[in-house]
């Protein structure tokens, strides 16, 4: 054999790693189209339907932001998972977007609407609400003639008939009254119109507030009211008793002549005082932050308050970890009998939700009809909660039965885990247990338990919880504009403000939730810093 036909053809060696490449490839091919693979394909699925129903939705309403974001998620969910070399990304990409919808978008949002005016009477944009006075200020045309009136029902769509002029009318709130051919009248009411569906008793009883809301156009272009009905089965015509001129932005009273002119606060305001309801939600600067120190209305609560809630964040920490401490310094004691049973017993109010034992406590604590007052105070009649400084002891009293199984939990551990030969040195130097616990236990268990205290500082600055369940806030400050009470704390008296009582103020509520940020940040900051003076001791 030549050396060039030699050269020309493939030695064993090479066809076998030939052969052995194949292989691999078909393998890896075979395992990409896997059971795993088909499962991630469904999942995938499912994820872009949901997307996409999103995107279809929000395009309907007009939020092209969340339309933006949604196209880029599902672009970006799509390439990652279908990616080689996307690997890393899978786990991280669901916690960035949940971090980015539930935390980054909801602060953004919270700080947004903390300068702006939302809440009742300011829920919309000037148009809807220049739409709303329009309708809400319409009355009766003195002397209008009443009309016969049928309800009619097309497509889920609702429309009214009247006979005018020997005329079969029909109209919905999105076309003008017009007349339509083949309508039945009897006795001057039209009872069947083609194409419509007429309603029934049944039918309109169950639509009631859809029919006397509906505004059906007299003329396509508004200037002669509209036709109206409270009874479905007589309708009137209405004009609006105000006149919008855009060229003036202003509202004119035709009855009265009083004229209203838009403010920066957001409302139709006229020279009296006197506003137009409703507003739109419009920028206010620092009003909401300005109000809670200059309202002496909303200050006076607001101050006390703000002083209950670090009173009762230091106080809570305070007691829950004296307590722990004191009990895992008790049960570390090898000569302690049992300490397994008692340590088990100890973590029993840890394990029960906090909400629960929250209106448990709420039960016993009742002055009427509690157990404590009937039971173990045989009869006597205590207004733990109902009194404001009672109701304050009670809160922090059930707030150290609630906390003091976790201080008792970490102080336990962190006992176990100080060296023995540490402190074995120091009872050989002649230190006493006082002064072992006060030089060497205390310094070395600060070490690790000094984080936990800052977060638990930070949880019962918010421990909205409690507050809601046991006291509910109460009792209630007297003459304040705010439902809000003594044992009321920051973040209670955001869900006060926000969704409690007669005039709810999101932007006022958003203002309280960013200075609750910046005060457990700041005192949360601060107190990390300190904590690395114990990590050099």
């Amino acid at each position: 054999m030549s050396t060039q036909q030699t050269g020309s053809r493939a030695t064993a060696p090479d066809i076998d790693e030939q052969i052995v490449t194949r292989r691999k490839g078909t393998t890896s091919h075979a395992r990409d189209f896997g059971p795993g693979f088909f499962v991630k394909l469904v999942l995938v699925a499912v994820v872009n339907a949901l997307g996409v129903y999103g995107i279809l939705a929000a395009a309907a309403v007009g939020s092209w932001g969340i339309v933006g974001f949604l196209v880029i998620a599902l672009v970006l969910v799509d390439w990652v998972y279908f990616s080689r070399r996307m690997l890393p990304v899978k786990y991280l990409l669901p916690g960035l977007l949940f971090l980015l919808v539930y935390q980054l978008f909801v602060m953004a949002y919270t700080g947004y609407v903390a300068f702006t005016n939302y809440g009742d009477g300011h829920n919309s944009t000037k148009a809807d609400a220049i739409s709303a006075i329009q309708i809400q200020t319409e009355r009766r045309v003195e002397g209008s003639p009443s009309y016969p009136l049928a309800v009619l029902e097309k497509g889920g769509v609702l429309a009214v008939a009247i006979v005018e002029n020997d005329k079969a009318m029909v109209g919905t709130a999105d076309q003008a009254l017009a007349a339509v051919g083949g309508a039945t009248v009897e006795a001057g009411r039209v009872t069947a119109v083609p194409g419509y569906t007429t309603l029934a008793f049944a039918q309109i009883a169950q639509r009631q507030d859809e029919i006397t809301n509906l505004r059906v156009p007299v003329a396509a272009d508004g200037s002669k009211g509209s036709l109206r009905t409270q009874d479905a089965s007589t309708g009137y015509i209405y004009t609006p008793s105000t006149v919008y001129d855009a060229a003036t932005d202003t509202f004119t009273d035709v009855v009265a002549g009083t004229v209203y002119k838009a403010s920066a606060e957001g409302t139709f305001t006229a020279a009296d005082g006197t506003t137009l309801n409703p507003g739109w939600r419009a920028g206010v600067g620092l009003k909401n932050f300005t109000t809670m120190f200059t309202d002496s209305r909303i200050s006076g609560p607001f101050f006390n308050i703000l002083a209950w809630t670090f009173a009762f964040a230091i106080l809570s920490v305070a007691t829950t970890f004296a307590l722990g401490l004191f009990l895992a310094v008790t049960f570390n004691d090898p000569r302690v009998r049992y300490r397994r049973l008692y340590r088990s017993l100890l973590i029993l109010p840890y394990a029960f939700p906090g909400f629960l034992a929250a209106l448990v406590w709420r039960g016993m604590l009742n002055p009427r009809f509690g157990f404590v007052n009937e039971v173990l105070l045989r009869g006597t009649h205590v207004p733990w909660l109902t009194d404001p400084w009672l109701a304050k002891v009670s809160v922090l009293l059930v707030n150290l039965w609630l906390g003091f199984p976790y201080m008792f939990l970490i102080c336990t551990g962190a006992l176990q885990a100080i060296p023995g030969d540490v402190i074995e040195s120091a009872r050989m130097d002649g230190a006493g247990a006082l002064r072992i616990l006060r030089s060497m236990t205390l310094p070395l268990l600060m070490i690790s338990v000094a984080p936990l205290l800052i977060a638990s500082f930070a949880f019962n600055f918010n421990n909205f919880t409690l507050i809601y369940m046991l006291t509910g806030g109460g009792p209630n400050f007297a003459g304040s504009p705010i439902v809000v009470g003594h044992t009321d704390i920051l973040i209670s008296m955001v869900y006060s403000v926000a969704f409690e009582g007669g005039n709810k103020q999101y932007g006022l509520a958003s203002a309280v939730s960013i200075l609750i940020f910046v005060i457990v940040g700041t005192i949360s900051w601060i107190g990390f810093r300190r904590t690395k003076t114990l990590e050099e001791l």
